[in-house]
């Protein structure tokens, strides 16, 4: 008998629809990306069914209905929490899903209590300073140049050829504009001038395995020299990705293990390294609700570079999230 498998995800017309802005929809998903995990997942042997958004889950739960298991992908709109919302919620009703628990998509939305944890681990990640209001632009202390992007974000939201920050001028203006258009702190970081990669991982715990490694380099008609929002929407022009040399991959696959386990992070999904100027990889952010559709999202990019495909990732995906069940 085959398990049935709930879909939560969070359809981006739905959100455009209803007035939002592009950008303010760029985390959620296409049709294309929610046909190309159903129609996977009926090739691996399971029995499909859509949810949609939260609100849709919540009607399904207390009307009584239940699956097996529920592969979720809804990024919420509202809160520090929202990623953590379906989680939550099936937890109530005991019922396992694929990804990461509240307690993790809650700690890694917020970027700046994620690289606290991870520094108090060991692991290398740029200095920061969190601007909650104009007053704490005054306190920050650190060199030149900066990185500023908001808090809790995802998808390059917030990220423009302006977050690169070399005056205190352009930190103010920079500060002010991100926290009335947002809503939010701004994470300031010191910059990180070397090269970019991004880690693709299936599994949990011990069992937790490297995709690939893929780094990111910007071509002339590229942003600046970061990983915008408007340089990942035009990634095919904007963006060459690439497979490292080996010695760099293996430091990149050792950064990104260490802090996905120490996160306890579950199933699938991406750690973000950027190398500083003595060439040593830091941590960026982790994605543990990387984007999944398999043609444009990083993580099947970074498959298909590295000869895992599409298949094989929710393959691997769903190999770990099945064990939840089976507990």
């Amino acid at each position: 008998m085959s398990m049935k498998i709930g879909i939560t995800y969070d359809l981006k017309s739905d959100y455009l629809k209803m007035g939002f802005t592009s950008e303010e929809a760029a985390e959620f998903d296409k049709e294309d990306t929610i046909d190309g995990i159903e129609n996977t997942l009926t090739i691996l042997g399971f029995e499909t069914e859509r949810i949609g958004h939260v609100k849709n889950l919540a009607n399904e739960l207390i009307s009584g209905k239940k699956w097996d298991l529920v592969f979720n992908i809804c990024e919420g709109m509202y809160g520090i929490g929202r990623e953590a919302q379906v989680p939550a919620l099936l937890d109530a009703w005991n019922i396992p899903y694929v990804f990461s628990n509240p307690l993790v998509l809650s700690l890694t939305l917020h970027k700046a209590m994620t690289k606290r944890v991870l520094r108090d681990a060991g692991i290398p990640t740029a200095d920061f300073y969190v601007v909650y209001n104009e007053e704490d632009i005054e306190n920050i202390k650190l060199p030149y140049p900066l990185f500023a992007k908001p808090l809790a974000e995802g998808t390059g939201k917030g990220i423009n050829a302006n977050s690169f920050i070399s005056t205190k001028e352009q930190l103010i203006k920079v500060c002010q504009e991100q926290l009335v258009k947002y809503k939010q702190p701004v994470l300031v970081e010191t910059y990180l001038s070397g090269r970019e990669f991004t880690v693709g991982i299936t599994g949990t715990g011990k069992e937790a395995e490297i995709v690939g490694v893929m780094e990111v380099t910007y071509t002339e008609k590229a942003e600046a020299n970061i990983y915008t929002f408007a340089n990942k929407d035009d990634y095919e022009v904007r963006i060459k990705y690439s497979v490292p040399e080996f010695e760099m991959i293996e430091k990149c696959k050792q950064v990104a293990l260490d802090s996905w386990n120490i996160l306890e992070c579950e199933d699938g999904g991406r750690v973000d390294i950027r190398c500083d100027e003595f060439g040593v990889p830091n941590f960026i952010e982790v994605n543990p609700l990387a984007g999944l559709n398999p043609t444009h999202s990083d993580l099947p990019i970074l498959g298909r570079l590295n000869d895992v495909s599409y298949e094989e990732i929710i393959r691997r995906i769903m190999d770990s999230a099945v064990k939840k069940v089976k507990k």
